[in-house]
């Protein structure tokens, strides 16, 4: 496995971009995402026969339009995501899998959708089988199928097992086959995310449980789905996964099944943080330094309301700093240990903790108010889970291609926080 290269704790600029200069361009907090990251994650994978970026890691408009134009496909998970994926240019034809929707419930809105456009659905409950062939008897569906065990950084970022909500549990397909035969539903596929962080030892027990319920099923089944998980280093040492090998566990499953079933088996992954954390930086601006007890705080203009996995699930991201236009470039500088945190009314908005919400420092450069953070591998789960906490607006998102910086979504104003709000007589 390839081990990525040690993280720095010092920059000047994200992908030729001075850090300082986008910061005064666009104000902070600024995410930032370098397309050239993107590209290689998506050359990376091309030996699977489908692409299929789940969106919820990083849902921008801009990310999608360009993912699309390079041959990627899309999976959506809610109705928003339906409407975001089309404004961004994939097709809702019938027929055409540009868009899968992939739930464990089909909400109004997302059936109404989804028999709107004749979208194919990957089901996560059995009810789903039903509820689909009551409104468009005689379609095609993929089971997301839960095999009984999972994995993955976080027990809140496992998805598979009996903790687990997601998906059908594996005992359950007779039943789903009984409920496809009633509603003049085929089954074509089959799919199987169980977490992030899969190694390959795991790996091949999903592959096993994958080829064992694609028999269960039976003939009918085109497609398999490795699902995402795939993980990326946010710690020196950390490797990345060894995609030869990954290919060849599952090449193996598509290949065994397409000689028992007499026809070829197309082969799909669905990256979602593989594909785009490595490309996002969250830059905030440093606004106070102080000591409290032993601690060294460096407090930020960013919080967990512009991401929020380190106090959702203790998430490690690295840290570097940037100096201020004029100052002394931060490599020159002493390194001390400093906590980092955010502006929120909440103790618990501190990016340097692991998960229990215990507070850890970094060994960064000395620091001083006007003086950059740039939170890196950001560019998944970042932006798509920012909120309006505190009445805090979201932050400006910048892509970083041929060159330029291009502004991909506005700064939120005050006026877009309280739009939707209404004071009755």
């Amino acid at each position: 496995m390839q081990t990525a290269p040690p993280f720095s704790t010092s920059r000047t600029d994200i992908a030729g971009q001075s850090v300082s200069d986008l910061a005064a361009q666009f104000g902070t907090p600024l995410y930032v995402y370098d397309i050239d990251p993107i590209e290689q994650r998506i050359r990376d994978l091309s030996m699977f026969d489908v692409i299929r970026f789940a969106q919820k890691a990083c849902g921008n408009l801009a990310i999608l339009d360009r993912v699309r134009k390079r041959g990627v496909v899309v999976d959506a998970v809610s109705a928003g995501e339906i409407r975001r994926a089309i404004a961004a240019g994939y097709s809702a034809q019938p027929g055409s899998h540009d868009i899968v929707y992939t739930a464990d419930i089909f909400d109004a809105e997302s059936l109404d959708l989804v028999i709107e456009h004749g979208l194919m659905v990957n089901c996560g409950s059995p009810d789903m089988i039903s509820q689909l062939g009551e409104r468009r008897p005689g379609s095609d569906v993929t089971l997301r199928i839960n095999p009984g065990f999972g994995h993955g950084h976080s027990q809140k970022t496992n998805t598979g097992g009996q903790q687990s909500k997601h998906g059908i549990w594996h005992t359950q397909i007779d039943d789903c086959l009984l409920r496809a035969d009633q509603s003049g539903i085929t089954i074509t596929g089959l799919h199987m995310h169980i977490g992030s962080g899969t190694d390959l030892q795991h790996l091949g027990e999903v592959c096993g449980a994958m080829e064992k319920a694609a028999i269960q099923v039976g003939r009918t089944i085109k497609t398999i789905s490795a699902g995402g998980g795939l993980p990326i280093p946010y710690k020196d040492g950390e490797t990345y996964v060894d995609l030869a090998k990954y290919f060849e566990l599952w090449d193996g499953v598509r290949n065994r099944l397409s000689e028992q079933f007499g026809h070829p088996i197309e082969l799909e992954i669905e990256p979602g943080r593989f594909l785009t954390a490595e490309s996002g930086s969250l830059i905030a601006e440093v606004r106070s330094v102080k000591k409290v007890g032993d601690n060294l705080f460096t407090l930020v203009d960013a919080g967990f309301n512009d991401l929020a996995r380190p106090v959702m699930y203790g998430a490690h991201h690295p840290i570097s700093v940037a100096a201020a236009a004029g100052a002394v470039d931060a490599s020159q500088r002493e390194s001390i240990e400093m906590v980092i945190g955010g502006p929120l009314c909440e103790s618990g908005d501190i990016f340097t903790q692991r998960e229990g919400g215990f507070v850890d420092s970094r060994l960064l450069p000395i620091v001083r108010v006007g003086d950059f953070i740039v939170i890196e591998n950001a560019g998944a789960y970042g932006f798509v889970m920012a909120s309006n906490y505190n009445s805090k607006t979201r932050a400006a998102e910048v892509l970083i291609e041929d060159g330029q910086a291009k502004l991909i979504r506005k700064r939120e104003t005050f006026e877009d926080l309280v739009r939707g709000e209404v004071i009755p007589d």
